[in-house]
């Protein structure tokens, strides 16, 4: 009997312990001091994995808690480090300004900590895996090249069936009223440019889900040759060679003429974008462009470490690519060298600019020196100057490749959204902080937790802990989504109201020169008429005209290029 009864103690002692531990719970000081060793035992393990894997740890991922009436502390070390919001680094203009006033994502972004703000978590969650994934349903269109080859353009069609029909029947009939973001009753153009190595991430699906519920037309361009599109010349993208996306965003604009057109660019896909910006000019068709988690230094990006899972994910993403047209390309370069490759510098060399490999191509296929390496017809040749030959050297490749090489010529509006936490992209310390400080087209909106195309934002758990009430809800997942398409529509509108009042400026200064000249020619018979008289224009009041131009920045474009 004894032993039956210390069996059925020990068979209830499991659920008797869990019973005093949600007793327990209850308490709130108990609950809270739980919850901290919870997290400070995760931290341990992450440290661990972190070690294992090689992946760098950033003192803003240490798990912090705010308690009552004093600032955030780091539950190890115990030193205060209060999190402020994300910086805006720019010019002085009236754009900047503007933003300031109307763009309220910039001063609250609300961004997760950790464990679901490591930058690590975010940057896998962002290429990996999403929310809205599976949810959102996409028609391809295929676009014909000058020279032959084919791009690949998705268009967003809808997330669910409902809203397919819904999105259907607005495109045929489209209403009066008006839509956020855009400056007419047309819906404005979103265009979406992938990863350099193409693939649509989570990250970008989730975008296109944002924009479409925002009522957008979004449409996402790849590379040649990615995202199961035919390749059919012997030729790859390089890494800020604008041409394709020029005939792209030409394409876009014929089927959408009245709709504004916006430019996102995700990761590595600002070198096309902000190449684009730099050698089209004033010329743009775009209204204003974004992009997240940029690089804006090309060269450097290919030079610089970066963590060995993160590098050998994207070297074999670019290798995969190669060996699916290996047979098409071993005509114009060696391909076994460039698969054999361990570096993502290496292999983009191998690719574009090796002499020696060059010199084999040549002497093994026949060619004469003045003869394209690229398989391409001699009008294609043409059309494509410099870009149809391969670059002499490493330096000579980013000479024409450099993202930022034509930035003095961006006539239109970018917002630049980074991440001092990145592991994709060099230290923070590395950005042209110069270039948004002079240029006024460029502006930068710089935090200091997000990973990699990540800034993630809280949760309603985490909001409580923070201190802020139920009564604010997040909308979305992403703060980088929120920030640009709020940001798209306050250019649009600012731009709408630079419009408005260089109009009436115009419109009052022919009422008054009109008035002078009727003035004139009432006087006129009342005066003798005297032979004109040629004179020198003063030097002085041609200075201070030039001091107000300089003063009055306006954001109408001169079309000079």
């Amino acid at each position: 009997m004894a032993s039956f009864l210390m069996d059925f103690v020990w068979c209830l002692l499991p659920i008797l312990l869990l019973l005093l531990l949600s007793l327990a719970l209850r308490w709130p000081r108990a609950y809270s001091w739980t919850r901290l060793a919870v997290r400070a035992a995760c931290w341990r393990l992450w440290v661990i994995i972190c070690l294992i894997l090689e992946l760098p740890l950033d003192k803003r991922t240490i798990p912090r808690t705010k308690e009552a009436g004093s600032a955030e502390r780091d539950i190890l070390s115990g030193s205060s480090q209060v999190s402020d919001g994300p910086q805006l680094i720019c010019k002085a203009t009236a754009l900047a300004k503007y933003l300031l006033r109307h763009c309220d994502s910039l001063a609250r972004p609300r961004l997760a900590p950790w464990p679901r703000g490591d930058p690590h978590f975010q940057t896998l969650s962002s290429l990996l895996f999403g929310q809205h994934g599976d949810t959102v349903q996409f028609t391809r269109d295929h676009l014909l090249l000058k020279d032959g080859g084919i791009v690949a353009l998705d268009w967003a069609v809808g997330t669910r069936q409902a809203e397919r029909k819904r999105w259907e029947g607005r495109r045929e009939h489209q209403p009066g009223g008006r839509i956020p973001g855009c400056v007419t009753s047309n819906p404005p153009v979103l265009l979406l440019i992938s990863q350099f190595w193409g693939g649509m991430t989570p990250h970008l699906k989730m975008l296109c889900h944002q924009a479409i519920r925002q009522d957008f037309y979004v449409v996402v361009s790849h590379p040649r040759g990615t995202a199961e599109c035919p390749l059919t010349t012997a030729r790859l993208t390089e890494f800020g060679d604008p041409a394709d996306l020029e005939q792209v965003i030409t394409y876009v604009h014929s089927r959408h003429p009245s709709s504004a057109l916006f430019a996102v660019s995700e990761g590595s896909g600002s070198g096309i974008l902000l190449s684009y910006l730099g050698e089209s000019g004033s010329g743009s068709y775009l209204t204003a462009a974004a992009a997240i988690s940029p690089v804006l230094l090309g060269q450097q990006w290919f030079e610089t470490a970066m963590p060995p899972i993160y590098h050998w994910g994207i070297l074999f993403q670019r290798k995969m690519q190669l060996r699916r047209y290996a047979e098409s390309f071993r005509g114009v370069l060696d391909v076994d060298r460039a698969l054999s490759c361990s570096s993502l510098r290496d292999f983009e060399e191998t690719l574009a600019c090796s002499s020696s490999q060059l010199q084999q191509t040549k002497t093994s296929s026949g060619l004469t020196p003045g003869t394209s390496l690229k398989g391409l017809a001699p009008s294609a040749a043409w059309e494509l100057g410099e870009r149809a030959y391969p670059a002499k050297d490493w330096d000579g490749y980013w000479e024409r490749n450099e993202p930022l090489r034509d930035a003095d010529e961006v006539a239109v509006p970018v917002l630049c959204v980074c991440s001092c936490d990145d592991p994709l992209l060099p230290p923070a310390s590395s950005l042209p902080l110069p270039l948004f400080k002079s240029n006024p087209y460029f502006l930068l909106a710089l935090t200091d937790r997000g990973g990699h195309c990540g800034f993630t934002l809280e949760g309603k758990e985490e909001e409580k802990e923070g201190g802020r009430t139920g009564n604010e809800e997040v909308e979305e997942d992403n703060w980088s989504h929120f920030v640009v398409l709020e940001y798209f529509r306050v250019v649009a509108d600012f731009l709408k109201k630079e419009e408005r009042e260089n109009a009436m400026w115009d419109a009052a200064a022919d009422f008054s020169l009109a008035g002078q000249l009727s003035r004139i020619s009432s006087m006129a018979p009342l005066r003798k008429r005297r032979n004109p008289v040629m004179r020198r224009p003063r030097p002085m009041a041609a200075q201070q005209s030039n001091v107000e131009e300089e003063e009055n920045f306006t954001w109408k474009r001169s079309y000079t290029r």
